[in-house]
């Protein structure tokens, strides 16, 4: 029998994890602490069973025990030369410090940020785009409130759901987090909005959970640009009012320039100029309000600014969707976490294994390829640029064999 045509010398898996670098991963553990009291079971090799596991989307230490002894052979190929057993793979995620992962994503972004960013010169792409991050949080609900102060209730049961908010910056050309903090869910999401981390220039997109008057005012004089979505029952001083009409007399935009006065603690008093813009939301046939400290922009351009927020809710969607953050493989604060910053990476390297394919795929069905075809002795880019290539071959060689005899001949 030939060999398939995407054979490869190594499994797949073995090509994802060639974009980390293992003496680095290992000099994090180090200084982190990750490595003492460690004989065999390095952070290398916890990484890489955490990756295999998270890619194939194993919802317990048990399904992740019992796959590496059917793949025995190939993750030997890979460094794993050793019986690792459920005791082993609980206390390395109990014990080693998560810092330590954070630290291995926090390198990778820094690696291959520039090969996720888009080219702002092209025509489809705004200039603003570049310029542009956008803030928001995905809450991840645990049922216990032992380890994170949970926030409403279970609709069934009535019990507090405990949960790990993961508070997220991403920059809108990478696609992938630049920035992340962990809380429990009942912290606050504005705690994360930092002007002092911008610079001028730099244009801040979020949701009506980060309104603050005395940030906004920072970001005004840092020279920051922030949209965002008007809260309800907003006090405010109207400077200016201008509604433009469509040609049937229609509202097709308002504009309002508005002041926010407000006191903080110590007697200061914040007075703050802004920007309502008020639009049609067609799809959803409704008013929608933004507020914005650009005072000078075309209204259109705020809009689509505001738009592309969504771009984070898709990224928190595909990360929930495509790996398991519904079951983890601990109980303890560091498990979990530990768990997370695993998920960012494996959807980072896939992000940036997307990126170097010449056909398109979307990420759910990479993903999917990928996790069918993780052990396979196949090649990445010659399988996922052509996936129908052994189909064509088959079907040449069918079409040219010699016709079968029959009864008659």
């Amino acid at each position: 029998m030939r060999k398939n045509s995407h054979f490869s010398g190594q499994p797949l898996y073995g090509q994802v994890i060639k974009l980390l670098d293992k003496s680095k991963i290992l000099y994090f553990s180090r200084e982190n602490g990750g490595e003492r009291y460690t004989k065999r079971f390095n952070c290398w090799i916890h990484l890489v069973v955490m990756l295999y596991a998270v890619i194939m989307r194993f919802d317990s230490l048990r399904e992740i025990t019992a796959s590496l002894l059917a793949e025995t052979r190939k993750l030997a190929h890979l460094g794993i030369t050793f019986k690792i057993g459920r005791s082993t793979l609980a206390d390395a995620n109990k014990r080693r410090p998560e810092a330590i992962f954070e630290a291995i994503y926090r390198d990778l972004y820094a690696t291959y940020r520039h090969v996720l960013s888009s080219d702002s010169r092209s025509h489809k792409t705004p200039k603003w785009m570049k310029r542009l991050q956008i803030i928001d949080s995905m809450t991840i609900t645990l049922f216990s409130n032992l380890l994170f102060k949970g926030v409403g209730r279970h609709p069934k049961t009535g019990k507090k759901k405990g949960g790990i908010k993961v508070h997220t910056v991403i920059h809108a050309n990478e696609g992938v987090p630049s920035d992340i903090k962990f809380t429990s869910a009942a912290t606050n999401d504005s705690f994360m909005l930092k002007p002092t981390t911008l610079s001028k220039g730099d244009i801040m997109a979020m949701d009506r959970a980060y309104i603050d008057y005395a940030k906004f005012q920072q970001l005004t004089e840092r020279g920051v640009i922030y949209v965002t979505k008007m809260e309800k029952n907003l006090k405010y001083s109207v400077l200016s009012d201008t509604m433009y009409q469509t040609p049937d007399g229609l509202m097709e935009v308002r504009i309002q320039n508005v002041e926010f006065v407000k006191q903080i603690r110590g007697g200061e008093t914040i007075h703050h100029k802004s920007r309502i813009i008020t639009y049609i939301d067609a799809k959803k046939r409704k008013l929608i309000s933004l507020l914005t400290n650009d005072m000078d922009s075309d209204p259109d351009e705020i809009i689509a600014i505001y738009r592309q927020r969504w771009e984070i809710e898709l990224l928190f969607k595909q990360m929930k969707q495509n790996f398991p953050l519904k079951y983890f493989y601990g109980e303890s604060a560091n498990a979990i976490k530990i768990h997370i910053w695993v998920t960012l990476i494996a959807n980072l390297l896939l992000m940036v294994m997307q990126k170097g394919l010449k056909r398109q795929w979307n990420f759910s069905g990479l993903a999917t390829m990928v996790r069918i075809t993780l052990m396979y002795y196949v090649d990445f880019h010659s399988l996922f640029n052509n996936p129908e290539k052994e189909w064509e071959i088959i079907l040449s060689e069918a079409s040219g064999a010699p016709p079968l005899p029959t009864l008659f001949d």
